[in-house]
Protein backbone atom coordinates (compact mmCIF):
# COMPACT_ATOMS: atom_id res chain seq x y z
CA UNK A 1 0.00 0.00 0.00
CA UNK A 2 1.24 3.61 -0.83
CA UNK A 3 2.28 5.83 1.82
CA UNK A 4 1.64 9.04 2.64
CA UNK A 5 2.76 11.99 0.45
CA UNK A 6 2.04 15.83 0.53
CA UNK A 7 3.06 18.51 -0.26
CA UNK A 8 2.78 22.27 -0.05
CA UNK A 9 4.85 25.59 -1.36
CA UNK A 10 5.44 28.53 1.62
CA UNK A 11 5.74 32.35 1.05
CA UNK A 12 8.59 31.98 3.65
CA UNK A 13 12.41 31.16 4.45
CA UNK A 14 14.09 28.32 5.29
CA UNK A 15 14.72 29.87 9.05
CA UNK A 16 11.04 30.42 9.64
CA UNK A 17 9.83 26.76 8.32
CA UNK A 18 12.29 25.00 9.98
CA UNK A 19 11.86 26.77 13.38
CA UNK A 20 7.82 25.82 12.67
CA UNK A 21 7.82 22.60 11.78
CA UNK A 22 10.72 21.23 14.62
CA UNK A 23 10.25 23.19 17.67
CA UNK A 24 7.89 20.94 19.16
CA UNK A 25 5.96 23.55 21.40
CA UNK A 26 5.30 25.37 17.22
CA UNK A 27 4.85 22.27 15.57
CA UNK A 28 1.66 20.93 18.19
CA UNK A 29 -0.36 24.21 17.54
CA UNK A 30 -0.95 23.55 13.36
CA UNK A 31 -0.59 19.94 13.39
CA UNK A 32 -4.29 17.89 13.48
CA UNK A 33 -2.66 14.63 14.20
CA UNK A 34 -1.27 15.55 17.51
CA UNK A 35 -2.17 16.88 20.95
CA UNK A 36 1.14 16.77 22.35
CA UNK A 37 4.35 16.69 21.42
CA UNK A 38 7.46 17.33 23.77
CA UNK A 39 11.55 16.00 23.52
CA UNK A 40 12.75 13.51 25.80
CA UNK A 41 16.39 14.01 27.31
CA UNK A 42 18.65 13.26 24.70
CA UNK A 43 20.78 10.29 25.69
CA UNK A 44 24.46 10.80 25.12
CA UNK A 45 25.28 9.28 21.11
CA UNK A 46 21.78 8.81 20.46
CA UNK A 47 19.27 10.82 18.52
CA UNK A 48 17.04 12.70 19.57
CA UNK A 49 13.30 11.11 20.81
CA UNK A 50 10.30 13.11 21.24
CA UNK A 51 6.99 11.95 22.92
CA UNK A 52 3.64 12.65 21.06
CA UNK A 53 0.05 11.67 21.76
CA UNK A 54 -3.10 11.98 20.03
CA UNK A 55 -6.66 12.38 22.04
CA UNK A 56 -9.42 10.89 19.65
CA UNK A 57 -12.26 11.34 22.15
CA UNK A 58 -14.18 10.05 24.78
CA UNK A 59 -10.75 10.88 27.26
CA UNK A 60 -8.93 8.21 24.77
CA UNK A 61 -5.15 9.18 24.10
CA UNK A 62 -3.02 7.27 22.30
CA UNK A 63 0.76 7.72 22.82
CA UNK A 64 4.14 6.82 20.67
CA UNK A 65 7.50 7.66 20.77
CA UNK A 66 9.80 9.24 17.77
CA UNK A 67 13.59 9.52 16.73
CA UNK A 68 14.92 11.87 14.25
CA UNK A 69 17.43 9.58 12.31
CA UNK A 70 19.59 12.17 10.72
CA UNK A 71 19.93 15.89 8.72
CA UNK A 72 21.21 15.96 5.75
CA UNK A 73 22.22 19.61 3.51
CA UNK A 74 21.90 18.57 0.22
CA UNK A 75 23.82 21.45 -2.36
CA UNK A 76 21.01 24.10 -3.35
CA UNK A 77 19.77 24.96 0.24
CA UNK A 78 17.93 21.57 0.35
CA UNK A 79 17.49 20.00 4.17
CA UNK A 80 15.92 17.10 4.60
CA UNK A 81 15.25 15.25 8.05
CA UNK A 82 14.30 11.82 8.78
CA UNK A 83 12.27 10.23 11.61
CA UNK A 84 11.22 7.00 12.37
CA UNK A 85 8.45 6.17 15.04
CA UNK A 86 6.51 3.91 16.84
CA UNK A 87 4.08 3.07 19.67
CA UNK A 88 3.47 0.47 22.41
CA UNK A 89 0.20 1.77 23.06
CA UNK A 90 -1.66 -1.84 22.35
CA UNK A 91 -4.76 0.76 21.17
CA UNK A 92 -3.02 2.69 18.53
CA UNK A 93 -3.32 1.01 15.21
CA UNK A 94 0.24 2.63 14.35
CA UNK A 95 2.72 0.01 15.31
CA UNK A 96 5.45 1.13 13.74
CA UNK A 97 6.81 3.53 10.60
CA UNK A 98 9.14 6.35 8.82
CA UNK A 99 9.06 9.16 6.94
CA UNK A 100 10.74 11.73 6.08
CA UNK A 101 10.47 15.87 6.03
CA UNK A 102 12.20 18.13 3.02
CA UNK A 103 12.90 21.86 2.66
CA UNK A 104 13.17 22.72 -0.82
CA UNK A 105 14.16 26.65 -1.51
CA UNK A 106 12.40 27.76 -4.64
CA UNK A 107 11.85 31.51 -6.01
CA UNK A 108 9.70 32.77 -3.56
CA UNK A 109 9.53 30.45 -0.47
CA UNK A 110 9.95 27.17 0.04
CA UNK A 111 8.24 23.74 -0.87
CA UNK A 112 7.74 21.86 2.00
CA UNK A 113 7.11 18.48 1.83
CA UNK A 114 6.37 14.65 4.08
CA UNK A 115 6.22 11.25 3.03
CA UNK A 116 5.54 8.52 5.40
CA UNK A 117 4.43 5.20 5.62
CA UNK A 118 3.77 2.91 8.82
CA UNK A 119 2.82 -0.87 9.71
CA UNK A 120 -0.46 -2.05 10.91
CA UNK A 121 -2.04 -4.02 14.53
CA UNK A 122 -4.69 -6.16 15.00
CA UNK A 123 -4.06 -8.40 11.72
CA UNK A 124 -6.04 -8.17 8.59
CA UNK A 125 -8.74 -6.91 10.76
CA UNK A 126 -6.45 -4.00 11.23
CA UNK A 127 -5.29 -3.54 7.54
CA UNK A 128 -8.61 -3.20 6.12
CA UNK A 129 -9.88 -0.46 8.10
CA UNK A 130 -6.73 1.35 7.57
CA UNK A 131 -6.79 1.39 3.88
CA UNK A 132 -10.68 2.16 4.10
CA UNK A 133 -11.17 4.74 7.18
CA UNK A 134 -7.44 5.81 9.08
CA UNK A 135 -5.30 6.20 6.07
CA UNK A 136 -7.38 8.97 3.97
CA UNK A 137 -8.06 10.38 7.16
CA UNK A 138 -4.86 10.81 8.40
CA UNK A 139 -3.32 11.57 4.47
CA UNK A 140 -6.22 14.28 4.57
CA UNK A 141 -5.46 15.42 8.70
CA UNK A 142 -1.85 16.20 7.10
CA UNK A 143 -2.59 17.99 3.94
CA UNK A 144 -4.93 20.18 5.83
CA UNK A 145 -2.24 20.92 8.54
CA UNK A 146 0.33 22.06 5.77
CA UNK A 147 -2.34 24.64 4.97
CA UNK A 148 -2.72 25.35 8.38
CA UNK A 149 1.18 25.59 8.73
CA UNK A 150 1.22 28.31 5.28
CA UNK A 151 -1.46 30.48 6.40
CA UNK A 152 0.22 30.76 9.80
CA UNK A 153 3.92 31.80 8.31
CA UNK A 154 2.25 33.75 4.94
CA UNK A 155 -0.46 35.34 6.47
CA UNK A 156 -0.37 35.27 9.97
CA UNK A 157 -3.77 33.84 10.69
CA UNK A 158 -2.79 31.99 14.03
CA UNK A 159 -3.52 27.77 13.69
CA UNK A 160 -5.89 28.01 16.50
CA UNK A 161 -7.92 30.81 14.91
CA UNK A 162 -7.99 28.57 11.55
CA UNK A 163 -9.17 25.75 13.59
CA UNK A 164 -11.90 28.09 14.61
CA UNK A 165 -12.82 29.25 11.51
CA UNK A 166 -12.88 26.15 10.10
CA UNK A 167 -15.50 24.71 12.84
CA UNK A 168 -17.64 27.48 12.22
CA UNK A 169 -18.38 26.93 8.79
CA UNK A 170 -18.49 23.48 9.67
CA UNK A 171 -21.48 24.36 11.39
CA UNK A 172 -22.97 26.86 9.41
CA UNK A 173 -23.43 23.64 7.11
CA UNK A 174 -24.51 21.56 9.50
CA UNK A 175 -27.26 23.47 10.08
CA UNK A 176 -28.47 24.42 6.63
CA UNK A 177 -28.47 20.34 6.22
CA UNK A 178 -30.48 19.77 9.35
CA UNK A 179 -32.48 22.79 8.87
CA UNK A 180 -33.88 20.96 5.21
CA UNK A 181 -33.95 17.44 6.38
CA UNK A 182 -37.40 17.67 8.48
CA UNK A 183 -39.20 19.23 4.88
CA UNK A 184 -38.02 16.27 2.91
CA UNK A 185 -39.21 13.88 5.72
CA UNK A 186 -42.60 15.62 6.25
CA UNK A 187 -43.20 18.61 4.07
CA UNK A 188 -46.77 17.53 3.06
CA UNK A 189 -47.92 17.80 6.96
CA UNK A 190 -45.77 20.86 7.19
CA UNK A 191 -47.51 24.59 7.28
CA UNK A 192 -46.52 27.32 4.40
CA UNK A 193 -45.11 29.26 7.26
CA UNK A 194 -43.33 26.24 8.74
CA UNK A 195 -41.90 25.64 5.36
CA UNK A 196 -41.04 29.50 4.62
CA UNK A 197 -39.35 29.61 8.28
CA UNK A 198 -37.45 26.49 8.25
CA UNK A 199 -36.15 27.41 4.36
CA UNK A 200 -35.33 31.29 5.52
CA UNK A 201 -32.96 29.41 8.35
CA UNK A 202 -31.20 27.17 5.89
CA UNK A 203 -29.95 30.01 3.77
CA UNK A 204 -28.85 32.20 6.42
CA UNK A 205 -27.15 29.23 7.37
CA UNK A 206 -25.60 28.73 4.17
CA UNK A 207 -24.62 32.48 3.45
CA UNK A 208 -23.09 32.45 6.57
CA UNK A 209 -21.19 29.45 5.96
CA UNK A 210 -20.21 30.90 2.21
CA UNK A 211 -19.88 34.75 3.72
CA UNK A 212 -16.98 32.92 6.12
CA UNK A 213 -13.70 33.82 4.78
CA UNK A 214 -11.91 30.68 3.00
CA UNK A 215 -8.84 31.76 1.77
CA UNK A 216 -8.09 31.99 5.82
CA UNK A 217 -9.49 28.52 6.35
CA UNK A 218 -7.30 25.85 6.09
CA UNK A 219 -7.79 23.35 2.74
CA UNK A 220 -6.31 19.77 2.01
CA UNK A 221 -7.21 20.47 -1.08
CA UNK A 222 -4.62 23.33 -2.00
CA UNK A 223 -1.81 20.54 -1.02
CA UNK A 224 -0.62 17.92 -3.51
CA UNK A 225 -0.78 14.43 -2.57
CA UNK A 226 1.19 13.04 -5.13
CA UNK A 227 4.93 13.47 -6.40
CA UNK A 228 5.09 15.04 -9.17
CA UNK A 229 5.84 12.29 -12.30
CA UNK A 230 4.12 9.93 -10.17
Amino acid sequence: MAGIYVETFVHADAARLIEATQNPELHRRWDLRFTEIAYLEREPGRDQRFRYATRIGFGIEIRGVGETTGSVSQPGGTHVSGLRFWSDDPRSLIARGNGYWRYVPHEGGMRFLTYYDYATRFGAAGARFDAAIFRPLLGWATAWSFDALRLWLERGIEPERAKRLALQRAGFAATAIASLAPLRANATRRSPARIVAALGVAVLAAAAALAMPHRDIPSARRCLRRAAGA
